[in-house]
């Protein structure tokens, strides 16, 4: 789950920032004047500003709203607080990763359905952009075809930089019902941040912010606030010092790291094939990515081992649907799952390697495989030889006359017709 403060945190001011302070220029006189008395306050080294107006219709004690329309390139000013005082980064850049998800629990247990769903309405489409001309002081911008809700980059934090964004879903398309855009269901947009650890992988967690956005259809985010701000004004002023002022911009509060997040999934953890109730949530996590859990990791993100062992065969099918929850509860249960192909696969011997096996030969593992992708196929070799999916680059075939044939999903049948001989890695 996600957790945010329902206050903006404080922002140091620095003389030779100017643009660090037109940006936050609305939030410095209360917030330094309230935080000037706390004690002990860690201030987090970043700051993430979204160049787009909050809605003075919110409660004071509430968090901010912003209306964003559909399609529109938005700016997110990444600032480093300490500038170039800030020394704890060992690499020149960090990396950022954006994701707009949901704000509303009941939709974060049907997220992945959710999306899914929106993917085959919208076939091409992705639920958010990265508008790279306008982005400044981004480097290897990505957008993932497969996670249509995330992009990342890279940039300097000596350098502030700006990356502008584009919501191409609204918040309509995920109600029951279609009454119109002010009775859309909230985003939240999360940025989460990694600095490289010894090995050059940016899986060093750094800091995470987020906040909550409502998406119309073009226009339509300024008309509502235009409406907003006309209905607030009616009011007595005695009223209206119940609600926030609408700011120009909108400031991202910390929040925890995403469950997915690259630290998440350090190599350096060897996950336990077997779920315990003395599994530690981190191991928790591992354990539903073992066995390919990951759109329920988040959901999951505070459950040790026996929590997740208490719920039953109903909760789970109640949270992740039929399929994946009967597949949860059974894969929880140690219950065996018939697999769809077994295959047996060795590792290749250099010539002058001594045999593993006694009496000479090779030996050979078996690969039960649920899914008949090369994805899968990956994920189990990679598991076995204790190497990361993405350093194997090439699957072959050993034929019975020793060709190689390249496996992918559109030959997998290769696997499923005649026998089944060494799979060589091509790194």
């Amino acid at each position: 789950m996600l957790f945010w403060h329902n206050q903006p945190e404080p922002y140091h001011q620095h003389s030779t920032a100017s643009y660090i302070r037109d940006a936050l220029a609305p939030f410095l006189k209360h917030e330094e004047e309230r935080h000037a008395t706390e004690n002990g306050a860690k201030w987090s080294p970043f700051q993430y500003v979204l160049c787009a107006a909050t809605s003075p219709a919110v409660k004071q004690q509430e968090e901010t709203l912003t209306y964003l329309n559909q399609g529109q390139s938005y700016e997110i000013r990444m600032l480093n607080r300490k500038l170039v005082e800030y020394t704890d980064i060992s690499s020149k850049y960090v990396k950022s990763i954006v994701r707009v998800v949901f704000h509303d629990r009941r939709l974060q247990y049907t997220e992945h359905q959710q999306l899914e769903g929106w993917r085959w309405n919208r076939p091409g489409d992705r639920i958010l952009d990265v508008d790279t001309p306008l982005s400044v002081g981004v480097v290897e911008p990505r957008a993932h075809p497969l996670q249509l809700n995330t992009i990342e980059f890279l940039w300097d934090p000596v350098k502030n930089a700006s990356v502008f964004i584009q919501v191409n879903c609204i918040s309509t398309e995920f109600t029951p019902r279609k009454h119109g855009g002010e009775k859309g269901v909230p985003f939240r947009i999360q940025i989460d941040t990694f600095t490289q650890n010894e090995h050059g992988e940016y899986l060093e967690h750094m800091h995470s912010s987020s906040c909550q956005v409502k998406v119309f259809k073009p226009k339509g985010a300024d008309r509502k606030l235009k409406t907003d701000k006309e209905k607030i004004d009616k009011k007595s002023h005695q009223d209206r010092e119940k609600y926030q002022s609408s700011h120009e911009t909108t400031m991202l509060t910390e929040c925890s790291p995403w469950p997915d997040a690259p630290n998440l999934g350090s190599t350096n953890n060897t996950p336990s094939p077997h779920l315990v109730p003395s599994s530690s949530p981190q191991d928790t996590q591992l354990w539903l990515q073992l066995h390919r859990f990951s759109p329920y990791c988040r959901l999951f993100s505070r459950f040790s081992g026996a929590d997740l062992l208490k719920m039953s065969r109903e909760d789970l099918i109640q949270i992740c649907g039929p399929s994946e929850g009967i597949r949860l509860f059974n894969t929880i249960k140690g219950r065996c799952i018939q697999p769809r192909l077994t295959i047996y696969v060795c590792q290749q011997q250099a010539r002058n390697q001594p045999q593993t096996k006694p009496g000479g030969g090779e030996v050979y593992h078996a690969l039960y495989l649920e899914d008949l992708t090369l994805g899968d196929l990956s994920e189990k070799i990679a598991l076995l030889y204790s190497v990361t999916p993405q350093q194997i680059s090439h699957i072959y075939r050993q034929g019975p006359t020793g060709i190689h044939i390249l496996v992918s999903d559109e030959v997998r049948e290769v696997l499923v017709v005649g026998v089944v001989g060494s799979v060589s890695i091509g790194e």
